[in-house]
């Protein structure tokens, strides 16, 4: 019963319990706003990788327009000459090399310009500046993408050297002939690499075969000079090389 009599005679209410008396709904959760499903949508992992490939596919068609291979036939533009020269060869150099065209092709092209030592600098600096905006880029667009997919046994052992030796590895690959300089770029971006060290190492693994290009390229308007015979050996026998220990590691494994 809900009234009672007290001693002093008047009728009380018996108090009821609060969970008898208030009913409490749980609200639904707040509902993101159009906006915020937006900002959401357009900053995730895949947007960003999607904005990668765009801006790369840009990239690769401006260079199909623009074709940077006439810097050998036609030269460098007169506008652009002087002290300043070298250091905007240096900086189209680094985009070229975003839009993968061929590094090889620049270097070439560094030494005819500007001549061995001077091209040698300035594609060295345009190698290094190319490397680091593709890590970058890489690194800030692509890397929370991809990362998930490293599960197979070659891409994880890949990107466990990368994380964990990261100098020493991607100085071999420079070293290396037959590493494309873009996926060493973007590969390292993926991985837990410092970004000291995969400068570092872009910037002295680069040099041998760059110098080689440099020279070629300086003296290629006298090919049976003993400069041009040396870079054009240079240049091939660590491609020989190369190719050889490719051909034995794909027959080794094989072989298994």
């Amino acid at each position: 019963m809900l009234d009672a009599t007290d001693r002093s005679g008047g009728t009380a209410t018996a108090a009821l319990p609060a969970a008898a008396t208030e009913l409490v709904v749980p609200l639904p959760p707040p509902r993101a706003g159009f906006a915020t499903r937006w900002t959401r949508a357009l900053v995730s992992p895949y947007a960003r990788l999607s904005l990668l490939l765009a801006l790369l596919a840009g990239g690769a068609g401006c260079v199909l327009l623009c074709e940077p291979q006439q810097l050998l036939a036609q030269g460098w533009p007169p506008q652009l000459g002087g002290v300043a020269a070298a250091p905007v060869f240096a900086l189209a150099y680094g985009l070229c090399t975003l839009s993968f065209v061929p590094r090889p092709l620049l270097n070439l092209a560094a030494g005819a310009l500007f001549g061995a030592a001077t091209g040698l600098a300035a594609a060295l600096a345009g190698t290094v500046v190319g490397a680091g905006m593709a890590f970058g880029l890489g690194r800030l667009l692509g890397q929370d993408a991809l990362r998930p997919l490293l599960r197979g046994r070659w891409l994880t052992a890949a990107d466990t050297q990368l994380s964990r030796h990261g100098f020493r590895s991607m100085l071999v690959a420079r070293l290396f002939p037959g590493v494309p300089f873009s996926a060493a770029n973007y590969c390292a971006a993926v991985s837990r690499m410092g970004w000291l060290s995969f400068l570092l190492a872009t910037g002295l693994g680069s040099i041998p075969n760059t110098a080689a290009y440099a020279v070629a390229g300086a003296r290629a308007s006298a090919p049976t000079s003993p400069a041009f015979l040396i870079a054009t050996a240079c240049i091939a026998l660590p491609a020989l090389a190369g190719t050889l220990v490719a051909w034995w590691g794909r027959h080794r494994l094989r072989g298994r």
